[in-house]
């Protein structure tokens, strides 16, 4: 029998892929969707490691792997480009998150999490001094789409920095302070820098994935796995249970309920082994709200390419942000 794209998703996805045929794969479709959702590294090590190829045709894996080996480049050039730029910054308190935040502490190689852009949480009084420093370093103001809800967008030609402040809103200044008060050493990166703390880092992916009205690619998704599982395959700041009361109070506190519960739906039902215990991490919503939710974004998006039809959707961002 022919397996299905999101089964194929999910057999390559996994960091423990059961050994399987997937000569019948849809693999015309499959590759080019894969690489767009930027899984095709991991999907790539799979295939050549866990599952002896997996009886993928020889130009998938060929495809696949030379990606694999173009994520590993990009990721060491811009990771260690930036470790050297921001390595001596002292006496300042910067997160990193998303990608950058990620890449070493949920995936077992740096090369399986494509890093496109550096992603960073700070201080609305540390942006400017921050634009400064890093323009000794050669990243300059670039324009970026007011979408990304970036407060200024760096570049140094090759490396795009996404620089973020006051994202839970001018009204919640002290909960955005509880992120900083939590956050954690990257010692990595210097003195300077940090990451989230793993319940922040669940709701800050949250957040992102309702800002963006779910059209987020599939990766994010597998962060969130991850980091709701407690990276298991890891030995990181993330590897831990979460501790679901203070998530689901810091949840209510930053109105980021109804993001939290369909996030966490879409991670239950694209990888099922999880939605059994993701189930005490759901908020208490009320359940015509539920239904609302699972009708509008948790089930097109939880299927390849489902999406587009409430892309920039106003009401669906105001309705998860609690706006």
């Amino acid at each position: 029998m022919a397996i299905s794209l999101l089964d194929t998703f999910r057999v390559l996805t996994s960091f423990n892929p059961p050994r399987r045929s997937l000569r019948d794969a849809p693999w015309e479709e499959y590759v080019d969707w894969a690489i767009a959702q930027g899984l095709a590294p991991l999907a790539s090590y799979n295939l050549q490691f866990r599952l002896a190829g997996g009886d993928a045709p020889e130009w998938v894996r060929d495809q696949l792997q030379s990606i694999q080996q173009g994520s590993l480049n990009d990721n060491v050039m811009k990771l260690v480009n930036f470790k050297r730029s921001v390595d001596a910054l002292e006496g300042r308190k910067i997160l990193l998150i998303g990608g950058t935040a990620f890449a070493d502490s949920l995936y077992p190689h740096v090369a399986f999490r494509p890093v496109l852009e550096i992603q960073m949480l700070l201080r609305r009084m540390d942006v400017d001094p921050f634009t400064g420093f890093l323009a000794q370093h050669d990243f300059l103001p670039v324009q970026d789409d007011p979408a990304s809800g970036a407060v200024k967008v760096l570049s140094d030609g090759r490396t795009p920095v996404y620089l973020y402040a006051d994202v839970l809103g001018s009204q919640r200044r002290t909960e955005a302070q509880g992120i900083f008060d939590r956050a954690q050493p990257m010692r990595m990166y210097g003195p300077s820098m940090f990451r989230p703390d793993l319940e922040d880092a669940v709701l800050l992916v949250c957040l992102e994935h309702a800002r963006q009205g779910y059209q987020v690619p599939w990766l994010s998704f597998l962060d969130l796995r991850e980091l709701v599982t407690g990276a298991t395959s890891m030995g990181s700041l993330y590897s831990r249970p979460l501790a679901v009361p203070a998530l689901l109070e810091r949840a209510k506190a930053w109105r980021l309920e109804r993001a939290l519960y369909t996030s966490l739906s879409i991670v239950g039902r694209l990888f099922p082994e999880t939605a059994e215990p993701l189930k005490p991490a759901l908020p208490p919503l009320r359940r015509a709200t539920r239904e609302l939710l699972d009708r509008l974004v948790v089930q097109p998006a939880s299927e390849p390419g489902k999406m587009s039809h409430v892309r920039g959707t106003e009401r669906l961002r105001r309705l998860l942000t609690g706006q």
